[in-house]
């Protein structure tokens, strides 16, 4: 079994054109991406799968791998699938990490890679963190204004999801109950055999209401197993515009590197 972490690249972003080789504090995002991978102890291999040569020679120029994907992937599951498909075992563990994402801290990927690489019968596992209540009021308000960033997941006592929500679940009908909400940390660890059924799986009902992709596997009975991590007092963020980079090179200079 071998450990890959697949980080999806795609240069033409709407909102963000080549934001993957954007600078934030000197490095370009997709290489912060990558050196978080390669400090998870459990991953054996990192690839970039892009569409462009732009990024795949700026990887390489970095000593990376990178790799070639069509342009016809219509999201970072169907592009981390292209990249491994013509060499991955069934039982070969597929991390799928958000490129935008250049502050997920390397012990978050290594719990989930872990977590696969332990027990050889889990099909899929995405990490989840519990939100403190501070953290619960800045989501609770950002809903009410309208926001829908941010998801939230609740699993039963084996630790596998039930359902994962843009809303805020489980409902607190009874605010002194106590009842902690997780919120998800989108990234994911497949089975290839299980990646190889998502991809040729058409969108779910409630994948497509929400507009999450995880989803389709609860709604096809594919168990996703659940694993708790923290952020150690380290400020996640996810770069969507030139100001949002600009508030990651904030964090890193406020915190410091975190490989």
């Amino acid at each position: 079994m071998t450990v890959i972490a697949i980080i999806p690249a795609r240069y033409g972003s709407t909102r963000f054109p080549g934001k993957p080789l954007h600078s934030i504090a000197g490095v370009p995002m997709v290489e912060r991406v990558r050196r978080l991978a390669l400090a998870a102890g459990s991953v054996d291999r990192v690839i970039v799968a892009t569409d462009d040569t732009r990024i795949l020679d700026a990887v390489s120029a970095a000593g990376g791998e990178a790799m070639m994907t069509p342009q016809t992937c219509r999201n970072g599951t169907e592009r981390s699938f292209a990249a491994v498909k013509d060499f991955a075992r069934p039982d070969d563990v597929i991390i799928n990490l958000q490129g935008d994402a250049p502050l997920t801290p390397p012990w978050v990927i290594e719990a989930v890679a872990a977590e696969m690489a332990a027990n050889p019968e889990l099909a899929m596992a995405t990490p989840a963190v519990a939100l403190s209540d501070e953290a619960y009021a800045k989501m609770a308000d950002a809903k009410a204004a309208g926001e829908v960033g941010g998801t939230t997941v609740v699993f039963d006592r084996q630790m596998n999801a039930l359902y994962f929500s843009k809303a805020i679940i489980p409902f607190q009908r009874e605010k002194t109950a106590g009842t902690p909400v997780y919120k998800h940390i989108g990234l994911y660890a497949y089975r290839f055999a299980t990646l190889s059924r998502l991809v040729e799986m058409e969108p779910s009902p409630l994948e497509k209401a929400e507009s999450l992709e995880q989803l389709r596997a609860l709604e096809n009975a594919i168990p996703v197993r659940v694993v708790l991590t923290e952020y150690r007092g380290r400020t996640p963020w996810s770069v969507d515009s030139p100001r949002d980079a600009e508030i990651a090179a904030q964090i890193i200079a406020r915190e410091g590197e975190i490989v």
